[in-house]
């Protein structure tokens, strides 16, 4: 059974780092549930505390991730079209064999769904970048508390000090 619980953390873990990119999953609340289910395996000690500090970040960066794009859209002049373009480039970009899609499909969402808002292509560029921007800094920041909470992970998956059976 421990070892069940000790995989079924691994893919939450996994999952939170790719849920870091993919706007459908909570990318480190994945994370920190991975942890939640490494605290319920035998030999695994972690505090309340920890538990808790760590379930606080993972909501606070889970709420700067539609503060943050939303931010970066609107100090260029963007509007939510952008942002709703942002998002589906995105998963066309993640879904398309193009090299780079995940960069390149935020980019030119935005900047179709800022052109189909305003017709000034300069103003929309402008835009697309502000949205893109948000959106990259966003990710950046999910991403880096995955790979922390992943960090925490392995850390307190190498003090296991109980049998695995």
């Amino acid at each position: 059974m421990e070892l069940f619980l000790v995989l079924i953390a691994l893919v939450l873990m996994i999952l939170g780092i790719v849920g870091s990119f993919l706007p459908v999953l909570p990318g480190p609340l994945t994370s920190w549930a991975g942890l939640l289910v490494l605290h319920f395996t035998e030999g695994v000690e972690m505090s309340q505390t920890f538990l808790i500090v760590t379930l606080i970040v993972a909501i606070i960066i889970y709420v700067l991730d539609y503060i943050i794009p939303a931010i970066g859209t609107k100090r260029f002049g963007g509007s939510k079209a952008g942002m709703i373009g942002t998002t589906i480039g995105l998963i066309i970009g993640l879904l398309s064999p193009i090299p780079f899609g995940i960069i390149i499909g935020p980019f030119i969402g935005a900047l179709i769904g800022e052109l189909i808002n305003e017709n000034d292509i300069n103003k929309a560029l402008k835009a697309a970048f502000g949205s893109f921007l948000g959106f990259i800094a966003s990710t950046f920041l999910k991403f880096i508390v995955a790979i922390v909470y992943l960090g925490f992970f392995i850390v307190k998956l190498s003090e296991h000090n109980a049998n695995w059976y």
